[in-house]
Order: C-alpha cells, then sequence, then structure tokens
C-alpha cells in the first residue's frame, strides 16, 4: 500500500515544529538516526484574549537555528478558522462539548505536514506527539498508545488516515516520561527544554473559550431555566454554550447537596442538573465513526475504550450501527459522558478507531443482536 512517490527520499523527514520542547527533540533524535531533516512549522490562527505566551513560530525559528536544518513557515490562519474555529464555536452553540484536534489533526494539520513532505520529495514526516505507530508487511500501518500511560496522546490521533500513518514516524512514543524527553533536550541544549507544558487548545493558549463563544456565537447566549431531572426549576442559566456536562461550580445555585450539569438541551434551552450520581451513563450513541483499518473487526466486539483524552480505559462492548453510527455500552456507569466529546476504542496498545458522542442512550428495539446485554 505504497502511498508515496517513487522519487521521494527514504532518509528525507519534514518534522512539524511547534516551538516547543517536544517536537524540538523529536527533530534532533531523527537528525542522529541519519535522517535528513527539514522543519516546518505551521501558522495557526490565535485568538485576539489568548495569553501572552512564547511566539510559536519564534520557538520553531529557534529549533531550526539550533539543529541547522532549513525551516519552512505554512500560513493556515484562514483555513484554521474557517475549518476549526468556526465549527467549535458552532459545537458549543448547538449545546456539545467539542474536541476540535480529533478533526483537526487528520484533515488540516497533518494534511499540511504530508502536503509538505510531498512538496519536498520526502519519504517521512514527524511529529512530537507521544503515541506509536507500527509498518505493516502489507504497506498498511497501525496507531499505538505511546509507552508512557501518562503522556499518550493516541486518543487525539484516532482519525488519521492510512495515507498518513504510512509516512508517519512519532520518536517520543518510546519514551517513558516527559523528564526523559527534557533531559535529552538539556544534553543538546536545545530552546524550550525548561517550557511548561501545556495541554490548552492552541487557538487559545491557555484563555478560557466562553469570550470567544460570546464573539462568534452572541446569539446562543440565551438564558433560559435550569432544573432537576425530575424537571422542578431551581433557577436561571446565562447560556448554554457557558457550561458542560459534569461541571459543578458556577451554577449559582443554593442546594443541600452538590450540583453537577448533566444535560444541556438546546430545544428548550433548559440546564438540566443533578447530583454526583446522576452523572453516571450505562452506554451512549456514536455518530462519524472511523476504523484505522477501515472496517471493524466484526459488527460486535469487545474493546477498552475512552470517554475523554485524560480518562482512564474501561472495557465496553461496541455495536456497530448503520450509517457510521455504533452503541457503546460500558462495563460500569461512566461520568462526564459529554456529546461531542470522542470514545476511542483500544484492544491491548492498538488504537482501532472510534466516534463522536451523539447521545446517552438508545432503544433496545434497534440492537436485537444485542438484546440481551442490555
Amino acid at each position: 500500500m505504497e502511498t508515496y512517490a517513487r522519487s521521494t527520499n527514504p532518509n528525507r523527514v519534514v518534522v512539524g515544529l511547534s516551538g516547543g520542547v517536544d517536537s524540538a527533540v523529536a527533530a534532533a533524535l531523527l537528525l542522529e538516526a541519519g535522517f535528513e531533516v527539514q522543519g516546518v512549522a505551521l501558522h495557526l490562527w490565535q485568538a485576539p484574549f489568548a495569553e501572552a505566551r512564547s511566539d510559536p513560530l519564534a520557538g520553531a525559528q529557534a529549533v531550526a537555528v539550533a539543529l541547522e536544518i532549513p525551516l519552512t513557515v505554512v500560513d493556515l490562519r484562514a483555513r484554521f478558522y474557517r475549518e476549526v474555529v468556526q465549527p467549535f464555536a458552532d459545537d458549543y452553540a448547538k449545546g456539545l462539548t467539542p474536541n476540535p484536534c480529533v478533526y483537526c489533526n487528520p484533515t488540516l494539520k497533518f494534511a499540511a505536514l504530508l502536503a509538505a513532505a510531498d512538496q519536498a520529495r520526502a519519504r517521512w514526516m514527524a511529529t512530537g506527539h507521544y503515541a506509536r505507530v507500527k509498518q505493516l508487511p502489507d504497506g498498511s500501518a497501525r496507531l499505538l498508545r505511546a509507552h508512557s500511560s501518562r503522556k499518550d496522546q493516541s486518543y487525539a490521533l484516532y482519525r488519521l488516515t492510512q495515507e498518513q500513518l504510512t509516512r508517519l514516524r512519532l520518536p517520543l512514543g518510546e519514551m517513558q516520561d516527559k523528564a526523559e524527553v527534557r533531559a535529552l533536550a538539556r544534553h543538546r541544549q536545545l530552546p524550550g527544554a525548561e517550557q511548561r507544558d501545556s495541554q490548552d487548545l492552541c487557538f487559545l493558549r491557555g484563555g478560557d473559550y466562553r469570550p470567544l463563544i460570546r464573539a462568534l456565537r452572541p446569539d446562543s447566549l440565551q438564558p433560559g431555566p435550569i432544573r432537576n431531572a425530575a424537571g422542578k426549576l431551581l433557577g436561571e442559566h446565562q447560556g448554554l454554550p457557558l457550561y458542560t456536562v459534569g461541571q459543578r461550580g458556577g451554577l449559582g445555585i443554593a442546594a443541600g447537596e452538590r450540583l453537577y450539569v448533566l444535560e444541556l438541551r438546546p430545544q428548550d434551552n433548559t440546564l438540566v442538573v443533578g447530583p454526583a450520581r446522576q452523572l453516571e451513563r450505562g452506554d451512549c450513541l456514536l455518530k462519524a465513526v472511523t476504523f484505522i483499518q477501515g472496517i471493524p473487526p466484526t459488527p460486535h466486539f469487545e474493546a477498552e475504550v475512552r470517554i475523554r483524552y485524560q480518562s482512564p480505559p474501561v472495557p465496553a462492548t461496541i455495536h456497530i450501527l448503520p450509517g457510521q453510527n455504533a452503541h457503546v455500552t460500558f462495563s460500569a456507569p461512566q461520568r462526564g459522558v459529554a456529546p461531542g466529546q470522542s470514545v476511542v476504542f483500544y484492544q491491548k496498545d492498538v488504537v482501532m478507531g472510534g466516534g463522536v458522542i451523539a447521545g446517552r442512550k438508545v432503544e433496545v428495539a434497534t440492537l436485537p443482536s444485542v438484546k440481551k446485554k442490555l
């Protein structure tokens, strides 16, 4: 399954440099392995109110100078705003809790790196993500968890395509922890060795998403009722996009027990809250389901799943439905199952695929083959 031109240089690799220590070390390791390395920095749109941190482009340039490699800057600001930021705001306006990274990675960032690799006639592209790629004898590739379970980023990469994975190298996937990466950066005197980690969305850089929603989708911030699961009126919210499933603070309700956001109902602009025990969900529906190998192993299979980026994996049963949909039944009830987030399937270290949470439950009649399990 060759997805690259035979005229490409098998020892040449294009590395996405973000200005941080991870991508810097990834580039350094590839250089030391004998690759001809070329850096690419993606110029992405930033929210005007985002925290003033170090400039990613300046950081990428400093790394390129330190490693003595060429650097190309690809301006993706307009496309990033159109394809990532605006859908992000739209999803919040619909009462969802989006994870834009899972779509941005395959359709924008890795697509841009692959295009840069083609232009440079490079066989490979690489990033500083913590995950692993295994190239198979038949020419296809598998995505695997990183050795470091605490730093593993495979969740955010589950929608990468075979075209991308068969050309991808992830040098940090073998690292045991971030301390090892920082030690390598110090030893090589790379810029950013002491730069603090960030799990924030890149276009917010630590800033709150709410000002972005106020600026881009002000009409979605309409006050409405806060009710409990039985329908009792408890108060008034300030706009559904300002809340997320599982949120505890900021409700402005005096109650005899701690209340959490259970559900956002845009159809009647209602925020549903309740005690922690009511957050638990035994199953959920998925849409936009994809698989790394193209198809599911069987229509009905067992796997471990993650329901959020940092959530621990839990056993589950997955039943494939028509139209790229699926039903997931957890081995034990899970908290914080939020529409808009992804559920990613794993078998041991292998990332099978995943989908986007579309709802909480399914009618048993639609699943005759697993009726007994429900």
